[in-house]
C-alpha cells in the first residue's frame, strides 16, 4: 500500500504516469504536488464500489499522496483505501490522530489528545489500512484552527504528544511525524522531533498563516493546506467568491476553484495540494490545476488579496 523507501527525483510515478502539478518532498519520498483528500469518501457510503473506483481512478492518473484518518467514518474510508490499493500501489498513504469518532454524541468527533489515545489511534489507523506501517502521521493539534478545541484533561502539552509519537517512530509504527492545526510557537517547539509536514487551514482569502508557510519552507517542511478553498464553515470566507479569484478565472476560461488551487501551487514551492471530492469529475479538474499557468498580472492580482479568515469552531 505505501512506501518508505528513499526518495526518487523522477516526474513521474512507478507506471510512467506524470504527477499531478509536478513532484515536491515529502517525508523523504517525492510525491504528486496534487493528492487526493479522501474525507468526502464517506458521502459514498452507500455506493463502496463507486468509492473504491474513485481512489482508483486518482491513483490511475498519477496520485501517489492520500491524506486520510481513522475517524474520517468511523474507518469507513480508511477501509476503502485499503480495499482500492494493491501491493504493487507506491503511494504514500497519510493520516492523523488527535480525536475520534463519536458516532452517539453531540458531535461527529470527540477530541482525543491524551499519549494513550494518539497511540491507540495509530493502531486503530494501521488496522483499518491493513498495514504495519503509516508513513506520515499528523498530530491534529486542538488549540487552534477550525474545530474542535481541547478541554479539561484534553488539554496535553505538546512535548508529551510528540514524546510519543517518536516511541511510535521508533517502534517503527509510523514513518514521521507531521503537525495539523499547530500555532507559530507550537512549529517553533516540535521542529526537534523531525516534523516533516504542517496542516492547517489556509487559502488565497485566509493567509494568517504566512509566515509558518516562509518557516516550513525555510526548514524544508511541506505546507498541506486544508480547506484550500474556505467555506468549510459558514463564517469561512470562500475563495469562489473573491472577485479577483473570479476575474483571473473568467479571462484563462477555468473555474475560480481552480483558480484557487492554482494559486496555492504558484504560491510556494514545498506546497502540496490534498483536495477532497466524491465525485470523478471533479476530481479530474483538481488534477487539471497542474496544468494551469499564472502570469505576473493574475499572480499579482491573487497574492493583493487581503486576508479574511476568522476563528471558527464547531
Amino acid at each position: 500500500m505505501t512506501s518508505t523507501g528513499s526518495s526518487s527525483s523522477s516526474r513521474a510515478t512507478g507506471s510512467g504516469t506524470p504527477r499531478p502539478g509536478g513532484a515536491a518532498p515529502l517525508a523523504g519520498r517525492t510525491v504528486s504536488r496534487i493528492g487526493y483528500g479522501a474525507m468526502q469518501l464517506e458521502r459514498l457510503r452507500s455506493d463502496r464500489a463507486a468509492a473504491v473506483a474513485l481512489v482508483r481512478r486518482a491513483v490511475d492518473r498519477g496520485v501517489d499522496h492520500l491524506d486520510t484518518a481513522q475517524f474520517y467514518g468511523d474507518g469507513f474510508v480508511n477501509g476503502i483505501i485499503r480495499e482500492a490499493l494493491g501491493p504493487s500501489d507506491d503511494v504514500v498513504v497519510v493520516s492523523k490522530v488527535g480525536a475520534d469518532s463519536d458516532p452517539g454524541g453531540p458531535r461527529p468527533l470527540r477530541p482525543a489528545q491524551r499519549p494513550e489515545e494518539l497511540r491507540a489511534s495509530v493502531e486503530d489507523n494501521l488496522r483499518s489500512l491493513g498495514t504495519d506501517r503509516i508513513a506520515v502521521v499528523n498530530l491534529r493539534r486542538l488549540d487552534a484552527g477550525p474545530g474542535l478545541r481541547a478541554e479539561g484533561d484534553q488539554r496535553v502539552d505538546l512535548d508529551d504528544q510528540l514524546a510519543e509519537l517518536t516511541r511510535l517512530r521508533d517502534e517503527g509504527k509510523i514513518g514521521a511525524i507531521g503537525l495539523s492545526s499547530v500555532t507559530p510557537d507550537g512549529l517553533r517547539r516540535a521542529l526537534p522531533a523531525g516534523v516533516v509536514c504542517v496542516q492547517n487551514a489556509y487559502s488565497v482569502v485566509s493567509r494568517d498563516d504566512e509566515d509558518m508557510l516562509a518557516l516550513c519552507s525555510a526548514e524544508g517542511i511541506a505546507w498541506v493546506p486544508y480547506f484550500p478553498l474556505g467555506g468549510a464553515f459558514p463564517a469561512l470566507p470562500k475563495v469562489v467568491d473573491e472577485p479577483a479569484v473570479r476575474t483571473v478565472a473568467a479571462a484563462l476560461g477555468v473555474t475560480p476553484a481552480q483558480v484557487g488551487l492554482a494559486w496555492l501551487l504558484h504560491h510556494a514551492p514545498n506546497v502540496l495540494l490534498i483536495p477532497g471530492t466524491a465525485d470523478p469529475g471533479h476530481l479530474d479538474a483538481n488534477l487539471a490545476v497542474g496544468g494551469i499557468a499564472l502570469d505576473a498580472s493574475s499572480l499579482a492580482a491573487l497574492d493583493a488579496v487581503r486576508s479574511r479568515s476568522a476563528d471558527v469552531r464547531l
